[in-house]
């Protein structure tokens, strides 16, 4: 693995970037949006410098990675590649037009992996040109901090893939965690029906937006509650999970909460829009419930 390339320049695709470039990885970053990638350079310009501020990275490894990256709009840019991540929306369609105008620019050895956080790997690589060469890879947010890395093999996806793809995780400085491919994988299976329940523990009026998260964080000691969490992951992206988890397990105990439903609805889909569970507009965030 030389050269990587990182498809979506929004939240996780720049900091798999981020990730790459510092473990000495040559990157191409690519964004259906061209005027997302400089703000994406930008965002992991300012992430690294945090990193050399603590004495974590050397100021001279900074800007050696900040050259490996570079951008671009035109999926030509990935012929040299060998090897792309998908980091598009959680959103099969989306995902499959992503393939689909992949596929063709690359060279015949190269491997596909998706950050998908749910959806099937097995079902995704059915629709490339190469499903043996295609595995999940799904890095937690925020990347830079996070050391987990679940990585999920197709039926298809053929040993020599999952052992590269493995090395290179290590490489990245990040822990693998093997998880078969049913729906949500190990991480999101567990996590996002409790942060649905939590939903359902505000919508039923057990308790309010505050007292669940102080609740969970003092009497569970997690770090964040899990309607603080949910904004930071995007209520958009946790309801996208738990439709997945509904309707690949058709079991009514991952029915999502309506009241996740409607702040989607809404356009409440937390931080990135300002206003979830929490009203983001202030200097300090202020339950909306």
């Amino acid at each position: 693995m030389k050269t990587i390339g990182i498809i979506g320049a929004g939240q996780m695709g720049s900091g798999i970037a981020h990730v790459c470039a510092l473990a000495g990885l040559d990157v191409r970053l690519l964004d259906a949006n061209a005027e997302a990638l400089p703000k994406a350079v930008a965002g992991i310009d300012k992430n690294i410098e945090r990193q050399v501020q603590r004495g974590k990275v050397k100021a001279e490894d900074k800007a050696a990675a900040l050259k490996r990256i570079s951008t671009s709009a035109d999926y030509a840019s990935f012929g040299d590649c060998d090897l792309v991540i998908e980091a598009a929306t959680e959103n099969e369609a989306v995902k499959r037009e992503v393939f689909k105008k992949l596929c063709p620019v690359l060279k015949p050895e190269a491997l596909i992996a998706s950050n998908t956080s749910s959806i099937s790997i097995t079902r995704l690589a059915a629709t490339t040109d190469r499903p043996a060469k295609f595995i999940g890879m799904h890095f937690m947010n925020p990347v830079p901090l996070m050391q987990l890395v679940e990585i999920i093999r197709g039926i298809v996806t053929d040993d020599k893939t999952f052992e590269i793809i493995k090395a290179l995780t290590a490489k990245l400085g990040k822990t693998a965690a093997v998880a078969e491919d049913f729906p949500a994988f190990i991480v999101n299976r567990i996590l996002l029906p409790m942060i649905n329940e939590s939903v359902y523990t505000l919508y039923e009026g057990v308790g309010n937006v505050e007292s669940i998260d102080t609740a969970m964080k003092l009497g569970a000691n997690h770090p964040m509650g899990p309607l603080e969490l949910a904004d930071f992951i995007g209520l958009d992206t946790c309801l996208a999970v738990m439709h997945v988890l509904y309707d690949g397990l058709a079991d009514s105990k991952y029915r999502p909460c309506p009241l996740l439903v409607k702040y989607v609805e809404a356009g409440w889909l937390g931080r990135k829009t300002k206003r979830g569970f929490y009203d983001y507009a202030g200097e300090k965030p202020v339950p909306t419930r």
